[in-house]
């Protein structure tokens, strides 16, 4: 779930399910988010402990589509068998309302008339219009033609308030109809393949259309002549920010929105609705999460990998040889693929974490929280489960070991996280349970701790930072709520200084012992950071030290890796913030003049994970776009002049 007000971080995420496949969404009633699939179950989720809160039978097969009307008091779904059954949202859950008029092909898409009194809803080489109040339908729309031997899919479907229902198919068209007489007003051929997926903006004056071969276009309501009061759909702008299907579209005042069977969620701006050039003017693409999938283990030189139902344990490389920067050395020791612990049940797991010394592994799924013991013998290894986990600890929705390895951290639902003492050779206690005290209905998704075992800092989200003193057990203090999303924090291990990067790209410095911002943060605020930091377009995922220089902060994005050093002077709009291969090719006079706190490298991308592992060793994870889409299958193949 992403935030606009906050830069568009991915701000929830609700794990997914083997056997709940998610073929539509819709918010009814507010903020109340349903969505069904091909098992045939409505399920609402609960945003707050972020899980599937209540989920009744569609009892009409698989359900391909699902819509709620304008006042979020009613859903209607499109199922298998061939039905449009309504449900009525209630508090606590849904009830089955009743049926509408049956006919034979599943109904793929619906749409909604703005008056709640009507619903359009797309087949295969069918489009019917029903009467809510008498479930009959009014208007059938045969779309089969003689002289094309395959079916037409309507793909999907939008109902607007003058009466126009437009509708997108597998022949590659986009058609408007007059629902009342059933005939064809226009017709727009976009695409040589099919049109999956329709959006209309709030005003109904612009759509948004996603093909198969990941185009996405849009169409405007202009007049005919300037000054005419006739009016006609045009296709205005075509973009090609996918590489496959593009299978869901949504349109918002100032943006199209796609997501394509590429894994990228791309928000593409109307530069004519944007009052200024600023963040939200940016293209923005999002293919990972903006979450921890990788985990390490420093003193142990482990990495621990994240999917969605196994575990990844390796052991990296090593050499002996020395360079110059840009140089590729020679391992000695090649990286080690030492286990992979495999999530029985069909769950999605959540989180994970390895300790520091790399004995201890941890992770969690929906309902089920696991500990295992690993221990390593030579060459071998041998991993054991450890029993009689405590109960209590579900759901977890972030793991943090100490970092003397003694204690497990689990930020857990409505604010609280659980302190559990790990015991030798192989067990845990619970030794207490952190609650905000002012109470908090959401999970707490953020978890810091300090290197000398004192502090731990717990993010929730409602925003809110709460400091812990985990020697006598008791709440610290709360860090002054700012009105953007917490992305990353971590405390400093020779000043128990709290570092905060916040999704509209800001920096924090808050002082645990002293509970306040410390100087250098203030001047940050005073002074303001510089432009090009601000109109970033990814969130910072990881904060990190270098012990041995306490100035540095090491901070990273998915495109860029930065050291930020304290001692220098922040850089003004004027100066520029430069990658730091291009810097090196400057004369020393201008490297001195660009000589600012912001040292930055975009060599590695798109960066899942950096950390330290000690004062001369950083270990980096890529994760390369062209290794997702080898695993993807092939896209529709177009001609290209010249080829």
């Amino acid at each position: 779930v992403y935030n606009f007000a906050a830069n568009y971080f991915q701000e929830k995420v609700i794990p997914g399910h083997e056997t709940r496949s998610v073929e539509a969404l819709c918010w009814a009633a507010g903020d109340r988010l349903f969505g069904a699939g091909l098992s045939g179950d409505i399920t609402e989720y609960d945003l707050a402990l972020l899980c599937v809160a209540r989920s009744v039978d569609g009892c009409g097969g698989p359900i391909w589509s699902m819509a709620a009307n304008s006042s979020g008091t009613q859903l209607a779904i499109g199922c298998e068998d061939g039905s449009v059954k309504l449900f009525q949202v209630v508090p606590g859950g849904i009830q089955f309302e009743r049926n509408l008029d049956r006919r034979k092909g599943r109904i793929l898409c619906l749409s909604w008339h703005p008056s709640d009194t009507h619903i359009a809803a797309g087949s295969i080489d069918f489009l019917r219009v029903f009467d809510v109040c008498s479930g009959n339908s009014q208007i059938m729309v045969n779309y089969h033609v003689l002289k094309v031997r395959r079916e037409c899919i309507v793909w999907s479907i939008a109902f607007l308030s003058s009466g126009t229902v437009i509708t997108s198919d597998s022949f590659g068209r986009v058609q408007f109809w007059d629902w009342q007489r059933g005939t064809l007003m226009e017709s727009h051929t976009v695409s040589t393949s099919a049109v999956l997926s329709l959006a209309v903006s709030e005003k109904e004056d612009s759509i948004i259309v996603g093909t198969s071969t990941g185009a996405t276009y849009q169409f405007q309501l202009l007049p005919v002549k300037m000054g005419s009061l006739e009016k006609r759909w045009v296709r205005t702008k075509p973009f090609q920010h996918h590489t496959h299907d593009v299978r869901a579209v949504a349109h918002s005042s100032t943006a199209l929105i796609s997501g394509g069977l590429d894994a990228q969620l791309v928000i593409r701006p109307l530069m004519e609705k944007m009052q200024k050039k600023g963040y939200d003017a940016a293209l923005r693409k999002f293919t990972f999460p903006h979450r921890r999938l990788v985990s390490c283990a420093r003193k142990a030189r482990l990495l621990l990998f994240q999917f969605s139902q196994h575990l990844e344990l390796w052991r990296l490389g090593s050499t002996d040889e020395t360079g110059k920067d840009g140089e590729v050395l020679p391992l000695c020791r090649m990286p080690e693929h030492l286990v992979q612990l495999k999530s029985k049940g069909p769950e999605h797991i959540y989180c994970s974490c390895v300790s520091p010394c790399g004995s201890w592994v941890a992770y969690s799924t929906a309902s089920r929280f696991h500990l295992y013991r690993v221990q390593y013998e030579g060459d071998g290894i041998s991993i054991k489960k450890v029993p009689k986990v405590p109960k209590l600890l579900l759901p977890a929705y972030q793991l943090q070991f100490s970092s003397d390895s003694g204690s497990l951290f689990v930020a857990s639902a409505r604010g609280s996280v659980h302190v559990l003492q790990l015991l030798e050779p192989g067990g845990c206690k619970h030794l207490h349970t952190f609650r905000p005290p002012s109470g908090s209905p959401e999970a707490v998704y953020l978890l810091a701790s300090s290197a000398d075992g004192h502090w731990l800092a717990a993010v929730g989200g409602d925003w809110a930072i709460h400091i812990y003193d985990l020697k006598c057990f008791k709440h610290h203090c709360t860090v002054p709520t700012y009105s953007c999303a917490v992305t990353a924090l971590a405390i400093h291990p020779v000043t128990n200084n709290l570092v905060i990067a916040y999704s509209d790209q800001q920096l924090f410095e808050f002082s645990i012992p002293e509970k306040q911002y410390t100087a250098w943060s203030r001047m940050v605020q005073n002074c303001g950071l510089h432009r090009v930091w601000l109109e970033r377009d990814s969130p910072i995922t990881h904060i990190t030290f270098n012990p041995k220089n306490p100035s540095h902060i090491l901070l990273h994005d998915i495109y860029m890796f930065c050291v930020l050093d304290k001692s220098l002077p922040l850089p003004d709009n004027s100066a520029l913030l430069m990658n730091q291969s291009t810097l090196k090719q400057l004369p020393e006079t201008a490297r001195q003049r660009q000589l600012h706190a912001f040292k930055i490298c975009k060599k590695f991308q798109p960066l899942l994970f950096a950390d330290l592992l000690d004062e001369n060793c950083l270990v980096m994870v890529e994760r390369p776009i062209m290794d997702i889409k080898t695993q993807l299958p092939l896209p529709i193949q177009q001609k290209k002049f010249g080829t």
